[in-house]
């Protein structure tokens, strides 16, 4: 593996622990029903996830793709075997905490064994479930494990990828990148969330937004890979790693600014900006650093971690939320207590999944099929 990008993959741990924490804050400001978190703009990890997954498939896949070394279908088979045992598990996952809640909706209606059967049918082929088969009555596209709307997604951006994008001349990606890019903040500022903030739900006006992050996020990933293979940069001396983490976690810690000046169109224009100028310049810096010894081994870990806690961490947010709702306090009635035991619970859960299911899986897998 290139060191270089071993910064990358930890890159995308540090901001799968940022999901996780954005997803504390907003079941704590769930509960109290305030109309802002406090981590207001961690949502944007789901934007650099997008844009490391084009850069490391055109770093990974361009030349086999173009030699004929790797055929259309094995890239897909690849990548099925990469995301699809997590998605299995979170959906299982999803399903155990879901019946810890009674298997009712937020309004504490009882759901319907054949209304659960099919969203469960649904996830488990990673679809948006259908708003009448919503078990949560949130219009959540995956109410078992909501993350997994980025999931559906990835899927989209590897199809992309391998039947058109990858075969686009660095120009027209160019143009594409930006077009979509317009698109996004327009579409973002003549929205009622005054944000980028969309693809969670089954509602077609949400579901598009969440294809337009998509859209722009994934090429420009793709398209900074090509121009770092073409332009070659020198690597840095500099510690790329910790520079990157501190850079990552202060652009997804600016609270909301249409808040705090007035001005509306700021959230959308900072979060456009954050995508398209501040992540591919931590991407940029990352990926032209380099880490050794013990901290190329935690480095390497944080990356590995990334897909699992990503994938499993919600249906415990999802419980969360109905301790805080039903006046619940298993860890303690001290307001840090529970939010603290379950960040601890999901890096354990996670590591226990990575260990014993994921990557022995995947292997298996890998070598049978």
């Amino acid at each position: 593996m290139n060191q270089r990008y071993v910064i990358l993959d930890g890159l995308r741990g540090v901001a799968a622990i940022g999901v996780l924490v954005y997803h504390l804050f907003e079941a704590i400001a769930f509960s109290a029903g305030a109309a802002e978190q406090s981590f207001y703009n961690g949502f944007l990890a789901v934007d650099f996830f997008f844009i490391l997954s084009g850069f490391v498939m055109g770093y990974a896949y361009d030349a086999r793709l173009a030699s004929g070394r790797l055929s259309t279908g094995g890239f897909i088979r690849r990548r099925l075997i990469r995301l699809h045992p997590m998605v299995v598990m979170g959906i299982l996952i999803g399903l155990v905490c879901f019946g810890m809640q009674g298997f009712t909706t937020w309004e504490g209606q009882e759901v319907s064994t054949g209304m659960l059967l099919s969203a469960l049918l649904f996830a488990l082929f990673l679809l948006p479930t259908p708003l009448p088969f919503d078990v949560r009555g949130n219009t959540e596209a995956f109410p078992l494990n909501g993350p997994h709307w980025s999931l559906f997604f990835e899927y989209i951006g590897s199809l992309l990828y391998v039947l058109a994008l990858r075969k686009m001349p660095t120009r027209w990606l160019k143009i594409w990148t930006a077009v979509m890019g317009i698109a996004l903040l327009k579409n973002a500022l003549f929205s009622e969330y005054n944000s980028i903030a969309y693809g969670w739900s089954s509602e077609p006006y949400n579901l598009f937004g969440g294809l337009l992050r998509l859209l722009f996020a994934y090429p420009l990933g793709l398209l900074l890979s090509r121009m770092f293979s073409e332009r070659k940069p020198a690597p840095t001396c500099l510690p790329a790693f910790p520079l990157c983490t501190l850079a990552l976690i202060a652009l997804m810690s600016v609270p909301s600014l249409s808040t705090l000046t007035g001005i509306q169109p700021l959230n959308p224009i900072y979060q456009c900006l954050t995508v398209g100028v501040g992540f591919p310049a931590i991407v940029w810096f990352g990926a032209r650093g380099s880490v050794s010894g013990g901290r190329l081994k935690a480095v390497d870990f944080l990356g590995r971690l990334s897909y699992p806690l990503y994938s499993i961490h919600y249906p415990l947010i999802y419980l969360y939320i109905h301790w805080l709702n039903t006046g619940q306090h298993p860890f303690g009635t001290s307001p840090w207590a529970t939010p603290c035991a379950i960040f601890i619970i999901a890096i354990v859960l996670a590591t226990t999944v990575l260990l014993c299911y994921d990557e022995p899986l995947r292997r298996w897998l890998s070598k049978h099929f």
